[in-house]
Order: C-alpha cells, then sequence, then structure tokens
C-alpha cells in the first residue's frame, strides 16, 4: 500500500520532492519549526515530507536533510509494538474520508527506537482529500523515567508496610491464641510494639497521600500568622522531654522577623524533618538559626529563613543533587527516603526556596526560606 492521493503522481522511493528546509513560522505565529519542544514533521497532499524540525532530527536520530521531500513513510519507517507496518495500517491519504488523524501511541523506530506518535489529517472540506498530514514526535524517556518511580514507589510502599503489618499481625495472633499464658509485662510490651508498627503505619500512608498531592499540585495550604522561632522550640523542647540533653541544641534568633504567614502544620512538619535528620544522622550540636531574608518571591521583599546544620560527616558532594529526590536515604538508619522529597514540596508550595550545603562545623546544612506571604488586606 502506497501513500499519496488517487490523483496524484506515483512517487519513487529514489526520488524527492524539490523541498528545502522551512524557516518560516507555524501558522503565522511566528514561530520558527525548531523551537517547538516536539517533533514536528508534515507531509504534503502527495505524502512528501515538507517539515522535519529539529526535536524530530533528535528523537529519531534521522538528519533533517534526509528527510526531506521523502515519503512519509519513507522518512520515519514506524512499525507498531507487533511489527506492522504503521502507515499501511492507518494509510492517511486513503482509507475512511471522515478520519481526522491518530491518537498518541508507542512507535517503533528501525533499531527498536522507541517514540510517541501522534498524527493530524488536514483537510480543506470536512470529507475531501487530506491536505496535509502533520505529526507530533515525542521521545519515551520522560514516561520511562515517570514508570520507574511508579514502579519504585509500589515496590518501597510494599517493603515498608509489610515488616510493621506482619509484627502487627504476630502479635495480635498470639496474643489472641495464647493470652492467659503471658504476664502482664509481657502483653504490655506485646500491645507497645503493635502501638508503634501502627504508628509506623500511618506515618507512611500520610507520606504517601502528600506525595500524591505535591505531585498532582493539590496541596492545600492553609495560612496563618506562625511564630516560626516558637514553632522550632517546641521541636527541640519534645526531643530533651524524650531524653536528648539540651545541650544537643543551639537556638538562635535574629530579631526583628518578619510576621509569617504560612500553614502551621505543614512548617511543623519540614522543622520535624529537618531536626530529626539532624539528630539521627547527624552528630554534636544541631544549631537552628532563624533569620530574616530577602523574600524568594518575586514582589515582595522580605521572607524568613531558617538553617539547621549539625556537626557530623555530612553529605558526600556527589549526593548532593539527589537529596531531595524520592527514596534518598543519607544512611541504612532506616526510613522511606520519602521526607526530603516531601519537604521540598512543601516549601515550594509556600513559594519558597530549601538547599542544601556543608555546615561550618563540617555536618549537613539544610536552609529554607519563605516567603512572608502577607494577605493583600493587610498589605
Amino acid at each position: 500500500m502506497t501513500i499519496g492521493t488517487s490523483n496524484a503522481p506515483e512517487a519513487r522511493d529514489v526520488g524527492r520532492a524539490p523541498v528545502s528546509r522551512p524557516s518560516g513560522d507555524v501558522a503565522g505565529l511566528g514561530i520558527d519549526p525548531d523551537q517547538l519542544p516536539d517533533g514536528l514533521v508534515v507531509a504534503d497532499e502527495h505524502g512528501h515530507v515538507v517539515c522535519f524540525n529539529a526535536a524530530a532530527e533528535r528523537i529519531t536520530a534521522v538528519p533533517a536533510a534526509d528527510a526531506l521531500g521523502r515519503r512519509l513513510d519513507k522518512a520515519l519507517p514506524l512499525e507498531d509494538l507487533e511489527g506492522r507496518r504503521w502507515w499501511q495500517l492507518t494509510d492517511p491519504y486513503g482509507g475512511l474520508a471522515i478520519r481526522v488523524g491518530q491518537p498518541e501511541r508507542n512507535l517503533l523506530l528501525p533499531g527498536g527506537r522507541e517514540v510517541l506518535v501522534s498524527a493530524r489529517y488536514v483537510r480543506t472540506e470536512p470529507t475531501g482529500p487530506v491536505h496535509r498530514v502533520v505529526v507530533c514526535l515525542r521521545d519515551t524517556e520522560a514516561r520511562r523515567r515517570t514508570e520507574r518511580s511508579h514502579a519504585e514507589l509500589i515496590a518501597t510502599v510494599a517493603h515498608e508496610l509489610r515488616s510493621p503489618l506482619t509484627s502487627v499481625k504476630g502479635f495480635t495472633a498470639t496474643l489472641l491464641a495464647k493470652w492467659e499464658r503471658f504476664t502482664d509485662d509481657q502483653k504490655r510490651l506485646m500491645l507497645e510494639t503493635v502501638d508503634a508498627d501502627a504508628d509506623r503505619v500511618t506515618r507512611l500512608i500520610a507520606e504517601l497521600l502528600d506525595i500524591s498531592r505535591i505531585d498532582s499540585g493539590r496541596l492545600e495550604l492553609r495560612r496563618q500568622p506562625v511564630d516560626i522561632g516558637a514553632a522550632v522550640g517546641r521541636h527541640i523542647q519534645a526531643y530533651v522531654a524524650a531524653g536528648l540533653s539540651a545541650d544537643r541544641f543551639l537556638l538562635r534568633i535574629e530579631q526583628p522577623l518578619p510576621d509569617l504567614w504560612a500553614d502551621p502544620d505543614k512548617v511543623d512538619q519540614v522543622l520535624s524533618n529537618l531536626l530529626e535528620n539532624a539528630v539521627r544522622h547527624g552528630e554534636g550540636t544541631v544549631t537552628i538559626d532563624v533569620t530574616p531574608a530577602t523574600s524568594p518571591r518575586e514582589g515582595e521583599d522580605t521572607g524568613t529563613s531558617v538553617t539547621v546544620s549539625d556537626e557530623g560527616p555530612g553529605i558526600p558532594e556527589e549526593s548532593m543533587n539527589r537529596v531531595f529526590t524520592r527514596f534518598w536515604r543519607g544512611s541504612k538508619r532506616g526510613g522511606t527516603g520519602l521526607g526530603l522529597y516531601i519537604v521540598k514540596g512543601i516549601v515550594e508550595a509556600h513559594g519558597g526556596t530549601i538547599t542544601v550545603g556543608r555546615a561550618p562545623g563540617g555536618g549537613a546544612e539544610f536552609r529554607f526560606t519563605l516567603p512572608v506571604s502577607t494577605p493583600a488586606y493587610l498589605a
């Protein structure tokens, strides 16, 4: 089956239409085809390629000079995943006159190179002959990364849930079957373990919900005045009450601080994660500096910055760019590797920024800055 209208001259595989690479705009918008992020291939009414932009070259590894003027099925010899030739299956210039295009799907180029392809059939009349075939090409690498990320998330969740649920099931089954054989102390120990494992499952589910909201842009913020210095102080007091020495922490607050409007629960979540990382993975004194700063949001002059640093071994230089990605773990001391990813999402949802570096004492240093975000009626 050949590509071409019934009244078009028969095309020869060895010949090409006299076409030069277009440098004009797209649809009169003043946009050069090479400026488009996706691959663009356009064939005329005879099935010859008249446009093959730079993105199409990159995605297909076919030089535009080799594609321009060739028949569409020769310039893009696409096959479906079952090895069938796509242009023969779809027959854009023949077939039903009511068809307007093809939805996006995975197709293969020679050598097994995968591309995402969609097509639009342009007709001058609703059921007239095809005047243009416009093909959009996209690389599959971004989708593959997303699929791998989802697979890793599922595997991690399954692994993290299996251990506490196994423990809960084992202890509850044992208690139900042999309640009278255990002393009160033994029962208390088992129930405390079940309670701790249930909390672990609850935290994991909360993290997954946060990730879902962050990824979909649906993280809701309930802004109100926040005393961030007092919030840090509460977290330190909780650690001291749990048995850590007060000398382990150094809190420095530079006054005056601007009035900060943020979601207090989300700010607490950020502080809890950063302080827990410093205590668990760091060493020496954990220093928290709360200072006024330049707002990261355009149109605002002031913001609030919080820096959490420790005196431990720090984060290797080669790992700095992966700290805020999913599943990154700084050590083998437990955790899902999702906490810092969520922290970054919360800070950015507030319009803020967060960075990681090396502290003066040699350990890790996390610094996040939030805009004051004063409501308009108070500005």
